[in-house]
C-alpha cells in the first residue's frame, strides 16, 4: 500500500493517492488530472475510483476528467446530487481497492454531503482518515458555505449537524489514526487552521477547540461560526461547476494557447469586458505595466486571489506573464473556474516596451521614506489592506483598513484627491490592490515596499498593541 500526499500551496489544498496491488485511488482531485494518471501508469495500477469528499467551493475538482481519461468510477457520500454518473455511495459502505478498504463516514456539516473515508489496510487494521473539510488540523469546516445552495440551510444547522458527525463518527476512532484533510493554513474553507498537513487524530482531540470533550454543542456552534467572514464571491461559482459539471481542461488549455503580438494584443484588449492580468512580481509590475492591466502574481495565493478580485468566472482575460509560465498561469486560473483565457502577451512586457507602446507605472517607497513622508505632511493617509483580523492584530497608529478582498464596498471612501501610503502584510497584496484602483483613475497610491512586516521591523512607526487574532479570515 502507498499513500501519498499531493499539496498544492497556493490552494493549500491536498489531493491524496492511494494505490494497492494494482488498484488506486485518487482522492479530491485538481483541474489538472494527467499528473495522477501519470503516477499511476508509472505504478503499472489502474485507478478505480475518484473518492470526493463533498462538492468543492474553493477549487474545481478534476472528477470528470479523470473518469472520461481512465474510466474510473466517481464517489459521493449521502444526499449527493451530482448532475453527471456518480456512485452515491451508503452511509458504512465499504470500497475495496487492492488488498485495502475505504469504509464511507458521512459527516454532514461542512456541507450536507460531506463525507470522510476511513482507510484499512492490507490487515484490516483503520490506519487512515482522509476528512475533506470536516476536520483540519487545529480547525474543522466553515459551516456557511452551504446556505449559497440551499434557503432552509443556515450557518447555525449546519455547525449543529458538523457537532454531531465529530462526535458520533470521527472522535469514536483510534487515537493513532493519521488524519489527512483537504486542506492546510491559507485556504478560506476553515478560519484558523496549522500549517501542519497530516497529524494523528489523537493529538487533534487533545489540541483541536472543537474536538473538546466537554463542549456542549451551544458551545461549539458559538466557536465555530464566531470570526467568520463572507466567502470569497467565486466559491458558489465553484460549486455548481463540481455539482453540475464543466469542460474539459485540454479544450481550456487549447483556446488559451494564443501568443499576440503587441498589436494583436492591444486589439483583443480594446474589445468589450476583456481583463488584462499581468501575473509578474509586485516589484516587477511597478516598475513598469500596460495600462488598466491587474496585478497578481503567480508566485503568490495566485488563484485564490484571482476568485476573489475577478467577479465573472466567465470574463474574457488577456495575460501577461514571464517567458515560459504562460501555460502555467492558464492552468492556475482553471483550478478556480476561470475558464476563459482568450490569448496571452507573446514575448511578454518587454515586448510591448520594445514596440514603443504606453506603459504606466506605481510609485513605491522603502519605510523610511514612509515615515519621513508622514513627518512632512500630516495629511497624507495609510491605507492597510490587510484582512480585518490582521489589521485587529497589530497596525500602525492612525491607519484606515480596507481589505483588499472586500475593496468594491470601501471605493467610495477613498478619494481620488488625496495622497494614500499603502501596504499590506509583504506587498503582494497592496500591489493587488493599487493596480485596481489605478484601473479606475486613482493616481494619488504610493506602494509601501515590503508591507507591515517591513514597517514593524523598522520600528520607525507607533504602532498599536498586538492582540492574538482569533480567526485567520
Amino acid at each position: 500500500m502507498k499513500v501519498e500526499q499531493i499539496y498544492t500551496g497556493c490552494l493549500a489544498q491536498g489531493a491524496y493517492y492511494i494505490e494497492s496491488n494494482g488498484e488506486a485511488v485518487v482522492i479530491d482531485p485538481l483541474r489538472e488530472v494527467d499528473p495522477y494518471i501519470e503516477r499511476a501508469t508509472k505504478d503499472g495500477v489502474k485507478i478505480k475510483y475518484v473518492l470526493e469528499t463533498h462538492f468543492h467551493a474553493d477549487f474545481v475538482s478534476g472528477h470528470i476528467d479523470l473518469r472520461d481519461k481512465t474510466g474510473a468510477t466517481i464517489i459521493y457520500g449521502p444526499t449527493a446530487k451530482p448532475d453527471f454518473i456518480a456512485h452515491v455511495a451508503a452511509d458504512g459502505e465499504i470500497l475495496k481497492v487492492g488488498d485495502i478498504t475505504f469504509t464511507v463516514l458521512h459527516t454532514p456539516g461542512h456541507t450536507m454531503e460531506s463525507t470522510c473515508y476511513l482507510l484499512s489496510d492490507e490487515q484490516g487494521k483503520e490506519v487512515a482518515l482522509f476528512t475533506g473539510d470536516t476536520l483540519f488540523i487545529g480547525d474543522v469546516g466553515r459551516p456557511d458555505l452551504a446556505q449559497k445552495i440551499s434557503a432552509d440551510l443556515t450557518q447555525e444547522k449546519l455547525a449543529a449537524h458538523l457537532y454531531d458527525s465529530l462526535r458520533e463518527k470521527i472522535i469514536p476512532l483510534a487515537d493513532n489514526i493519521i488524519v489527512y484533510p483537504a486542506h492546510g493554513a491559507g485556504s478560506a474553507c476553515g478560519k484558523n487552521m496549522s500549517k501542519e498537513t497530516t497529524d494523528t487524530l489523537g493529538n487533534q482531540k487533545r489540541y483541536n477547540y472543537a474536538l473538546r470533550a466537554n463542549m456542549t454543542k451551544d458551545e461549539f456552534i458559538r466557536e465555530v461560526t464566531t470570526g467568520l467572514t463572507a466567502p470569497p464571491a467565486y466559491f458558489p461559482e465553484n460549486v455548481m461547476m463540481n455539482i453540475h459539471g464543466y469542460e474539459s481542461i485540454d479544450k481550456v488549455m487549447q483556446r488559451a494557447n494564443q501568443p499576440l503580438s503587441p498589436a494583436a494584443f492591444e486589439a483583443a484588449a480594446n474589445e468589450p469586458g476583456a481583463l488584462l492580468l499581468d501575473t509578474r512580481q509586485a516589484d516587477v509590475f511597478a516598475k513598469g505595466f500596460i495600462p488598466n492591466s491587474v496585478n497578481i502574481g503567480i508566485d503568490g495565493s495566485f488563484a485564490p486571489w484571482v476568485g476573489a478580485m475577478i467577479p465573472d468566472i466567465k470574463q474574457p482575460i488577456l495575460v501577461i506573464a514571464e517567458k515560459g509560465r504562460e501555460q502555467e498561469v492558464v492552468t492556475r486560473l482553471a483550478r478556480v473556474g476561470y475558464d476563459h483565457c482568450i490569448g496571452y502577451l507573446q514575448g511578454g512586457f518587454n515586448a510591448w516596451e520594445t514596440d514603443g507602446r504606453e506603459t504606466d507605472h506605481i510609485d513605491t517607497i522603502h519605510v523610511n521614506e514612509m515615515a519621513e513622508l508622514l513627518q512632512k505632511d500630516p495629511s497624507i493617509k495609510v491605507l492597510d489592506v490587510r484582512k480585518a483580523s490582521e489589521f485587529f492584530s497589530e497596525h500602525v497608529i492612525g491607519a484606515e483598513n480596507v481589505p483588499l478582498d472586500d475593496i468594491n464596498n470601501h471605493l467610495a471612501e477613498i478619494d481620488k484627491n488625496q495622497k494614500y501610503l499603502v501596504h499590506c502584510a509583504g506587498g503582494y497584496r497592496s500591489m493587488i490592490f493599487n493596480s485596481i484602483l489605478k484601473a479606475r483613475g486613482y493616481d494619488n497610491l504610493i506602494d509601501i515596499q515590503g508591507g507591515f512586516k517591513a514597517i514593524k521591523d523598522g520600528a520607525v512607526l507607533p504602532l498599536s498593541d498586538y492582540v492574538c487574532p482569533t480567526t485567520m479570515l
